[in-house]
C-alpha cells in the first residue's frame, strides 16, 4: 500500500470520529421531550395548576432596563429575531404616544382586564382547570377568566371582548388556542404596545417538565405591523402548599378612577379573608 494511500485512509478515519463525537454531543444536548401526565381519560395531556411567570416583561415586552426598584428585563419577541415588534409607522407613532402617557394612560392601571397575551405575563398568578373536553384559565388579575371552546365551533362574529374568543385543540402534547374578538381598548404591556380589534393570536402551551410551561404567542394584525410576530415566555408551577387564587380588588378614587389596591391595605374590604388563609397555611 503507498504511503499517499494510507495517509487518506489515516484522515478519512478521523474526520469519521470527530464527526460522530460532534453529532453524539448535539444529541447529548439536545434535551428529550417531556411527555405530561394525563387526566383520567389516560389521553388528554394534564396542565392542571397554579402557574405565574417569572420576570417583568409585564413593563415592556420588547425589553426594558429596570426602574423605580423593577429588575430589566430581556425582549420577550422571539421573532423578528430583533426582538422588536415590526410596526407600521403610524401605528409606531400611537405606540409611542401611548408610552409618553404610560404612567396615567394604562388600561390595567384602571383596572381593566389586562387582555390576551398580558394575563399570561403578570405579576400575578394563573390557574388551569381541565377537565376531557373541557379547559378554562383563571387569572388573578382583575377577576379574569377565560373559557376555551372546542375549535369545532366557530368564533363570535362582530364581538368585542378583554379576554378575547378561544377556541382550542391540541397538537400532540401542546395546547393550541386561537384567540380573535379582542378590544383594542387593551394594551399588552405597559409600555402602551397595542393592537386593533381585527388581531388573531395563535397561543401554544408546551410543558417541557413537570413544573414549567412554555408559552408562545403568535401575532397577527396587518392594520397595525407589518409582519406576524411572535412572543414567548415561560410560566413555573406555584407549588406552595397554600398556593391558590385570591381577590384582586380595585377601589375608586375620589377622582372616580379605579385603581388596585393592595391586600394588606386597610381599606381592602377581604383583609380578613387573607388573614384566614395565611393562619390557616401555619398550622
Amino acid at each position: 500500500m503507498s504511503t499517499t494511500r494510507v495517509v487518506v485512509l489515516v484522515c478519512s478515519s478521523l474526520l469519521l470520529a470527530v464527526t460522530a463525537l460532534d453529532a453524539g454531543a448535539q444529541n447529548a444536548e439536545k434535551p428529550s421531550a417531556f411527555t405530561p401526565a394525563r387526566l383520567w381519560d389516560g389521553k388528554t395531556p394534564d396542565f392542571r395548576g397554579i402557574w405565574q411567570a417569572r420576570g417583568t416583561a409585564h413593563v415592556n415586552i420588547e425589553g426594558h432596563r429596570g426602574e423605580k426598584g423593577v429588575a430589566p428585563s430581556p425582549s420577550i419577541v422571539v421573532d423578528p429575531p430583533d426582538g422588536k415588534i415590526p410596526y407600521r409607522p403610524e401605528a409606531l407613532a400611537e405606540q409611542q404616544r401611548n408610552f409618553a402617557a404610560r404612567a396615567t394612560a394604562d388600561p390595567s392601571l384602571k383596572c381593566y382586564q389586562a387582555g390576551v397575551p398580558r394575563a399570561t405575563y403578570v405579576p400575578s398568578p394563573l390557574q388551569i382547570l381541565q377537565g376531557p373536553g373541557t379547559l378554562a384559565v383563571v387569572y388573578q388579575e382583575n377577576h379574569a377568566f377565560r373559557v376555551f371552546y372546542p375549535d369545532t365551533r366557530p368564533h363570535f362574529d362582530a364581538a368585542d371582548f378583554w379576554m378575547g374568543d378561544t377556541r382550542y385543540r391540541w397538537e400532540g402534547d401542546t395546547l393550541v388556542a386561537d384567540v380573535v374578538a379582542l378590544t383594542d381598548q387593551m394594551w399588552m404591556d405597559g409600555a402602551g404596545n397595542f393592537h386593533s380589534p381585527d388581531v388573531r393570536i395563535v397561543e401554544r402551551y408546551r410543558m417541557t417538565g413537570a413544573d414549567t410551561i412554555e408559552y408562545e404567542a403568535r401575532i397577527e394584525d396587518p392594520a397595525v405591523y407589518l409582519t406576524p410576530w411572535t412572543l414567548k415566555t415561560v410560566l413555573e408551577r406555584v407549588k406552595r402548599r397554600d398556593a391558590r387564587i385570591i381577590e384582586d380588588e380595585c377601589l375608586e378614587g375620589a377622582d372616580g378612577v379605579r385603581h388596585h389596591i393592595s391586600p394588606s391595605d386597610p381599606k381592602n374590604l377581604l383583609r380578613s379573608d387573607y388573614s384566614r388563609w395565611t393562619n390557616a397555611a401555619q398550622k
